[in-house]
Parts: structure tokens; C-alpha cells; sequence
């Protein structure tokens, strides 16, 4: 996993072409660390440190990045949903008949994200989902 990162949120609200010199935590230091990459009719790089030019501010990346974050453990919590259901595909195949507690196990799983179990989800701080026991997957 990683962090989410305000040029993560910049980039969400369909900011291009900008440089990110570390990761700022006000608006001082938004203005700070931005600079938006352009080029002139003669296709040379021209850095721009003005904010006006940044196509973002700092509230709206702020607002994006928070958004971000509060949004993270469920989308890690469905790529992990995802990756154990697949991993059971085999059971489904037309050839077998899938035992009661599988089919349990797979419905438990699909179902995952609207349970209690799943708001215990959080992101540790290198970016892993940690907090929820999964369903016990059957033999």
C-alpha cells in the first residue's frame, strides 16, 4: 500500500502538469511547494509559481485529499474483497457442486463491505488495510 497524497487529491480534481515539492499541510505551504508546468508557443517549459495559475487551491485539494482519505479503507477493503473471492472462482465452476459452507463463504465475502466487521477498517501508516477479520474461508 501508500499513502494518499495531496498531489493524489490535485490529480482527482483533473490538475495536470504541476510539481509537488513535498507534502504540505496548509495553505502557506501549498503555495509554497506548487508549481504548475505550462510551455510556451515555442514548446518551452515555463514554471509558474503564481497560485492563480495553479488551477487548484488549497481548500479544494484539501477538501479532495480529505475525501481521499476518509475513502481509502473501504476501497482497500473491496480490492482485498475482490482478490479472495477470485481466488475461489474455482469453486464455482460448472463441473463441481459447491458445498453449503463455500457458498456461504462467498456470500459473506460479497457482503463484506455493508457489515459492522468492515467500518472497523483502517489504514495504517504505510497505507494497509488493517482493523477487520475476514470471513474464515472453508476447506
Amino acid at each position: 500500500g501508500r499513502m494518499i497524497t495531496v498531489a493524489d487529491a490535485c490529480i482527482a480534481l483533473g490538475v495536470s502538469n504541476f510539481q509537488l515539492s513535498g507534502e504540505p499541510t496548509s495553505e502557506k505551504e501549498f503555495k509554497e511547494m506548487f508549481i504548475k508546468i505550462n510551455w510556451d508557443s515555442d514548446g518551452k517549459q515555463v514554471e509558474s509559481t503564481n497560485p492563480d495559475d495553479f488551477g487548484v487551491t488549497w481548500s479544494q485539494a484539501k477538501t479532495k485529499y480529505d475525501e481521499l482519505v476518509a475513502a481509502e479503507p473501504m476501497r482497500l477493503l473491496r480490492i482485498e474483497r475482490d482478490s479472495r473471492i477470485a481466488e475461489t472462482d474455482w469453486w464455482a465452476s460448472s463441473d463441481l457442486t459447491m458445498s453449503t459452507k463455500r457458498s456461504d463463504y462467498r456470500k459473506a465475502l460479497r457482503d463484506f463491505p455493508a457489515s459492522d466487521e468492515a467500518k472497523k477498517a483502517k489504514v495504517d501508516s504505510i497505507g494497509r488495510l488493517t482493523g477487520v477479520t475476514w470471513p474464515t474461508k472453508p476447506e
